[in-house]
């Protein structure tokens, strides 16, 4: 049974920093691209962070780079996004996403809470 579960999400002041987990069971970890993905009320979902099967990190959107950082760790199949210097705006549920490198199979995590706010 495929699953991707998050944790590490909650309420942080600005400023402060959290790190997300998605550890992953029911596939080949190291064979999927990993993303994190967030969606905030009435906005669409956005990508937020990327790394390849082979550890490729994609360009960040201008929203988060230099505050976001995506790793993963494939002996623990499990990948991380470190949060820091976090705004208000960067509140949302964080989703991740895993891409198969060979077909377009891809699964979904049910998400975390993130709340920045004083």
């Amino acid at each position: 049974q495929v699953q991707l579960v998050e944790s590490g999400g909650g309420l942080v002041q600005p400023g402060g920093s959290l790190r997300l987990s998605c550890a992953a069971s029911g596939f080949t970890f190291s064979m999927y691209a990993m993303s994190w993905y967030r969606q905030a009320p009435g906005k669409e979902r956005e990508l937020v962070a990327a790394i390849t099967s082979g550890g490729i990190i994609r360009d960040y959107p201008d929203s988060v780079k230099g505050r976001f950082t995506i790793s993963r760790d494939n002996a623990k199949n499990t990948a991380y996004l470190q949060m820091n210097s976090l705004k208000p705006e960067d509140t949302a549920v964080y989703y991740c996403n895993a891409l198969s490198a060979v077909t377009t199979l891809d699964y979904w995590g049910q998400g975390t809470q993130v709340t920045v706010s004083s």
